[in-house]
């Protein structure tokens, strides 16, 4: 899930720790995954510390890296689970038919004809495709496919999407059951 910060946008996480000397295994949720740290200086969700992050190597999914002023395993060790933040205006405007994941999150979520369905509370990619998240005060949340056929307005200037509904056969949106 991709959650909205004021104005921070999560790129990254620390998820583990290689070696006595404060290298730690990064995750990285930019695009080209090596960008991570071409923002500058990251800061945690607060924005209350920063981090100086060098890559040194890539090791399967993740990034073998070093944090400036972390040196042992210890100090590493405790910044396991970190999400790693920039301001969204350090990041390139994205393409056309292009979003940050961010900008979605709170749109206001509407029929083509206007009826107010709720709003993007979320983006989650199972691994099937991006599907988004709207919650609704007279509804149950709904999942609905982020593709061109199932949303297709999407207005961030505007603070809207629109969405033309599947039928109840398609199978393309589906109900949330919250406990």
């Amino acid at each position: 899930m991709v959650e909205r910060h004021s104005g921070l946008v999560c790129v990254g996480r620390i998820i583990g720790v290689h070696g006595v000397r404060g290298a730690v295994k990064l995750k990285s949720y930019t695009e080209a995954p090596e960008a991570v740290v071409e923002y500058g200086p990251l800061s945690d969700r607060l924005g209350r510390r920063h981090f100086t992050i060098s890559l040194l190597s890539r090791i399967k999914e993740h990034w073998l890296a070093r944090i400036d002023g972390i040196d042992d395993r210890d100090t590493a060790l405790a910044l396991r689970g970190t999400d790693l933040f920039v301001e969204r205006s350090a990041l390139p405007e994205p393409a056309e038919d292009e979003y940050y994941h961010t900008d979605l999150i709170g749109l206001r979520a509407e029929t083509l004809d206007g009826k107010l369905l709720g709003k993007v509370t979320a983006v989650h990619d199972f691994g099937a495709g991006t599907m988004i998240e709207i919650i609704g005060a007279d509804a149950p949340p709904l999942l609905v496919p982020f593709t061109g056929k199932a949303v297709p307005v999407v207005d961030v200037a505007g603070g809207r999407i629109a969405i033309d509904p599947p039928g109840e056969t398609d199978g393309e949106a589906a109900p949330v059951d919250r406990p």
